[in-house]
């Protein structure tokens, strides 16, 4: 009933890690709190990103991705750029996610014509699901594709669109029959006439990723731009999540560690003050609860990785460490900000980004299927493989 995945680091993944905490420090960090204020997208952290090859992580090798461990890659470089910015981890999620239909579901023409785009071309995806009336549930979206000769019109509307208005190219996911649930998902550029973005969101956290309206209106699409076969849409977006649930994890991950490296750095720039404020139990046992919980969230998000990369069934640990890592991170980083208010009053420049992270903490609460739809998942899996 319970998989099995013992994860040791090799030494290459030892020193990517080592790489990108080092860029997400020294590089990434410092614009965190000026992207959250001003609430505006990054261009200079995307030109990194994609300089150090950690937009195409999972995409085939000839296209700039790594041979294997390709979830176990993911989660790493997120964990450690969402320390410091969760938005700009964010984005190396949703690379992931809208490119997973493409490269698993496109065909060899699709592939080879889209993918260098995507890398050498430096385009960014963005994954057109969610709808306002279909949020959760995937197999209740609205947006049409009907097929006329050689082509596909697509009519709709899509909301809350990670990269919408940056991204050059869309996966889309369309019905393509009246039955619920007979979706399909479709490769869309920009350029396609009949695309427009609508507002872009304000949102509570991780505001320095662009989130936006996009609106279909007869955009015509070329047959051969249909990936997988009609009516498999549903089924792409589930292995689809397979794949990100785990890497929301490992995102709510790095926003715990690094709420709670505020208090340990405030806890050692006092240590020499005449009131041994570490001595404090409400500190020590938050200090305590949170190292235990993110042990804990690191265990799971990376049993998930692992049996992904192994190519196993891990949608109920992929939901748990999504789950799990998420409550945890809003909890840790509540708890950091009360420990904050005793260590460095009210003011602190720590507390402003442990407010921040705390923020950013509740999204991972919601995108992905929010984490009462991963109890569903959870529970469901459980009684599958109780029933047989």
């Amino acid at each position: 009933m319970f998989d099995q995945a013992i994860f040791t680091p090799t030494e290459e993944l030892k020193n990517f890690r080592e790489k990108v905490h080092d860029l997400a420090r020294e590089k990434i960090a410092p614009q965190a709190s000026l992207v959250d204020e001003e609430d505006f997208f990054n261009r200079e952290v995307e030109s990194l990103l994609w300089d150090h090859g950690l937009l195409t992580l999972t995409f085939p090798e000839e296209y700039g991705g790594i041979s294997k461990n390709k979830s176990v890659a993911l989660c790493i470089a997120v964990e450690e750029i969402a320390k410091y910015c969760a938005s700009s981890a964010l984005l190396l999620i949703i690379q992931a996610v809208g490119s997973f239909p493409i490269i698993h579901a496109g065909s060899a023409d699709v592939r080879k014509k889209y993918l260098p785009q995507m890398s050498r071309g430096r385009k960014l995806v963005a994954y057109l699901v969610t709808e306002p009336h279909a949020g959760s549930d995937v197999s209740g979206i609205r947006t049409t594709a009907k097929r006329i000769g050689d082509h596909y019109l697509l009519n709709g509307s899509k909301c809350f669109s990670t990269s919408g208005g940056v991204a050059g190219i869309y996966s889309v996911l369309a019905k393509t029959s009246e039955e619920k649930g007979k979706s399909s998902f479709f490769l869309v550029e920009r350029e396609f006439q009949g695309l427009s973005i609508g507002r872009t969101e304000r949102k509570m956290g991780q505001r320095g990723s662009n989130t936006t309206e996009v609106f279909l209106d007869n955009v015509k699409v070329p047959a051969e731009n249909l990936l997988g076969n009609e009516g498999e849409g549903f089924l792409i977006a589930m292995k689809d999540f397979d794949m990100s649930r785990p890497a929301i994890g490992a995102q709510a991950l790095g926003i715990a560690e690094g709420a709670l490296s505020l208090i340990l750095q405030s806890l050692k720039e006092k240590q020499t003050s005449k009131n041994p404020v570490k001595d404090l139990a409400i500190l020590q046992a938050i200090i305590a609860d949170a190292a235990t919980l993110i042990e804990a969230s690191r265990g799971l998000v990376y049993r998930a990785a692992i049996l992904y990369d192994e190519g196993k069934s891990n949608t109920k640990l992929a939901s748990m460490a999504k789950c799990f890592s998420a409550d945890i991170a809003m909890k840790i980083t509540t708890d950091v900000i009360d420990a904050l208010q005793v260590l460095d009053g009210y003011n602190s420049l720590r507390r402003l980004d442990a407010e921040r992270m705390f923020r950013d903490a509740k999204l991972t609460q919601i995108f992905e299927g929010t984490n009462q739809i991963q109890r569903l998942v959870i529970a469901r899996q459980m009684l599958k493989e109780l029933m047989g």
